[in-house]
Formats: C-alpha cells, structure tokens, sequence
C-alpha cells in the first residue's frame, strides 16, 4: 500500500509540475511554411545549397527579430538533383504533403519548365528561380511565377555589348551550350542581342553544345574548332563542371580566347575547379559584388557570421539572401495568416521598392521581375573584379 501510495504522489507531483510549465512557458508562434526544389546532390549541388542557404540565413535572421506579423518562417527542401522528372514529383509533394505556402529559390531551366504548369495548376506561386530563362518571362505573365533576378537575354546582351565594346566582332564570336532549354536561352538571348546590333548571320557562328548532367565536351568543342572564322570570345551557358572542362581544353587550340559565362554557372565552385586557369574568365553577376558597400550586402555578410558559421560569402547565397529579403517583404504586405493568394498579392502590390540596394526593385501586376541589373565580372587573381571592356583584349 505504501508503495501505491508513493505512485500516486509522485505520479500528482508530475502532473503538477506539467502544468505549471504549460502556464510559464512561452506559447510557440506557427510557421509560415515555404518550400524549394533544388539539386542538394550530384554535380548541380552548388547552386541549389547555395540558394537555399541564403534564404535559410535570412529567415533566420527574421525569426530571431520575431518573425513576421508574430509568426516565424520555415523552409522545406526537396532535393531534384536536377532532373526534370524529380523537380516535377519533388513539386506536387511540397504542394501537396508539405503544404507549402510557396516555392521560393528553386534552380534551374528545364527543371522549371516541366514544373510551372504544376504551380500553375495549383496556384501557388513560384519565386525566385535561380534561373533566367524566359519561360519564366512570359507576356503577359503568369500569375504565380514572380522572378528576383534578371535575364538570360540581359546578361548575353550585357556580353555582347561588351564584346563589341573590346573589339571583338560577331563572327568572332562562338558558343558552347547545354543542350537543353537552359542552353536554348542563353543562345537565343546573345542572337538576339547581335541582331539588335545589326548582325545578320548569328545561324553561322559556332555553337557547339554538350548533354545536361554529363561533361562530354569534346563534341561541342570540335564543332567550334571547325569553324571558318577563329573565335576571340565563347560565350558559355552551362554548369561548373562541363564549362571547367570546356575551358581547359579550349584553351590549348585557342589560348587567346575569352571565355564568358552567364551567373548560373556558379562562379566560386567554377573558379575552384579551374584553379590557376581561371584567370580573365567572365561570368556575369545578377547580385552585385559581394563586398559592396551597400546596405543589405553587408547585411548579408553579418548574417552568414552569425546564422552560418563557417560559411563564405558567394554569389548564389547572396542572391538566396537578397531574393528572400524581398520576398519577406511581400510576405509582411499579405499580413496575419496568409494563404496562398495573399502572399502573390503581397508581392505584386510591392510596387518600388528599395531592400538596400540603393536603386530600387519593382514588382507589378504586369512587371513579374524584379531587378534588371547585370554586373559582369571577371576572374583576376583569385578574385572577382569589374571588366574593363576596353582593356579586355590587346
């Protein structure tokens, strides 16, 4: 009896205590629950673990400000490894199981073409794909695909200007492309940049093309090298490794060539595969330098000391960083409990605005992109300088 009676003290003695610590503990706030689709494995890895860190950073960030309206903000990620057919599975999961609010980073072309008509279908937005592309760029444009980004065809046509500006002229001009959708864009928006510049022929420069997910280059480059006019300038639209490849063999036929490569490449994992042979290659920037002296980016580099510890600044997290700082803030206009409607309507209620960057965005019902601005660097040293166009070449 007295052992029963000892349970049943200890056992009113826990109950006591469970409830004194439902009154004095802090009621937990729900999560705002949002969602990526990115390559976390496989060679595409980079850009979809960079993107998703700087937006993790900046919720981070947020959440320990207090959230949004009193709520605090999730990620759920979904790895695709860059497969169409695993972004559109990874897709309908995170809308469906996952009950996402939105899908916001998501990376790459061909991943995003087989899945905008999922997000499509079930009105939930997409934004702030790490990609260019123009299918993600319709007129008029869809209602649930919102871009942080610029262009594909802004940052070709920000090469080509460039090129011209050097010197170099058209049909001294080739391309090595991803034959795939991702590929298609970056060619079709440097054509279309060498008509505006009264350039006819663009169907007789060189374009050699290698297979998504492999770095079988040799192909691609032959079809280069066979060209009757010898390139000065190969504009690439590819990821790090097969661009690395295409590089350091080109480089042996044309030592004088200027390599170009458009932001998805992922510039520090490129860099790094290329080492010593990096020198004087171009990638262009949709993020400004990563040591500007600029509000959110030095924002951004405080943040990575303090909610990534051991992380380096690069281009694919800042411009996870930047996208989400704008995102939050159309996230903050759709106010207490938002559903999925109210989140699109937040952001294209946004209007100017700016984040910190000293030159505002603007989002609209008809202007579904946010920043325009390219900034073209180019590898010197070890590190990423601004091109001087008018030096580039002897």
């Amino acid at each position: 009896m007295r052992q029963l009676g000892t349970f049943f003290l200890n056992a009113k003695r826990l109950i006591a205590t469970l409830l004194a610590g439902m009154l004095i503990a802090p009621v937990a706030h729900a999560a705002l629950t949002f969602g990526i689709v990115a390559p976390s494995s496989g060679g595409a890895a980079p850009l979809g673990l960079g993107m998703q860190e700087g937006i993790e950073t900046y919720f981070a960030e947020v959440n320990a400000a207090g959230g949004v309206n009193g709520e605090t903000l999730a990620l759920v990620a979904r790895d695709d490894q860059y497969q169409p057919l695993q972004a559109a599975s990874n897709t309908r999961q995170l809308i469906q199981e996952d009950d996402v609010l939105a899908a916001i980073g998501n990376v790459g072309t061909p991943t995003a073409t087989v899945t905008i008509p999922i997000y499509n279908e079930y009105k939930t937005l997409l934004y702030g794909a790490f990609t260019g592309a123009g299918v993600l760029r319709k007129s008029p444009p869809d209602r649930y695909v919102i871009n942080y980004r610029a262009s594909y065809v802004q940052e070709t046509a920000a090469m080509v200007e460039g090129l011209l500006t050097a010197g170099i002229q058209p049909e001294e001009i080739a391309f090595f492309t991803q034959n795939d959708s991702f590929g298609d864009a970056g060619y079709n928006g440097a054509t279309q940049a060498l008509t505006a510049h009264g350039f006819a022929n663009t169907a007789e420069l060189a374009h050699g093309r290698f297979t998504r997910g492999t770095r079988n280059i040799h192909q691609g480059l032959a079809t280069i090298l066979e060209a009757p006019v010898t390139p000065r300038a190969i504009i690439i639209v590819g990821t790090y490794g097969p661009a690395a490849d295409f590089i350091r063999e080109a480089r042996n036929d044309l030592p004088d060539a200027v390599f170009l490569n458009v932001s998805f490449v992922g510039s520090q994992a490129l860099m790094d595969e290329l080492g010593e042979q990096a020198e004087g290659v171009i990638i262009t920037q949709v993020v400004p330098p990563l040591n500007a002296d600029l509000p959110a980016v030095e924002a951004y580099r405080q943040a990575l000391q303090t909610h990534a510890a051991g992380s380096q600044p690069d281009f694919i997290s800042l411009e996870g960083y930047l996208a989400a700082k704008l995102f939050v803030e159309g996230v903050k206009a759709a106010g207490s409990n938002p559903d999925r409607e109210a989140i699109v309507d937040g952001l294209l209620g946004l209007g100017s605005i700016d984040i910190g960057l000293e030159e505002p965005l603007s989002l609209g019902a008809n202007d579904h992109q946010a920043s325009d601005a390219v900034w073209p660097t180019i590898i010197t040293n070890g590190r990423f300088e601004s091109v001087e166009w008018a030096n580039l070449v002897p």
